[in-house]
């Protein structure tokens, strides 16, 4: 996924399909400078996760 994409998905109120090796996630945080993500797993909500952008997969 690209930065500009990744920024789209966070600030929009539709939920979207996006997986991180394979697993549903939700995009809370877009991070331009450091090409990076804060993410949760759609089934552990509680369980945030910093991630590179590259590797979030839009389905």
């Amino acid at each position: 996924m690209n930065i500009t994409r990744a920024q789209q998905i966070a600030q929009s109120p539709d939920m979207k399909n996006i997986t991180y090796n394979g697993k549903a996630v939700y995009i809370e945080h877009v991070d331009v400078q450091t090409e990076m993500a804060t993410i949760h797993f759609l089934n552990n909500p509680e369980k945030q996760q910093r991630v590179p952008i590259s590797q979030l997969e839009e389905h």
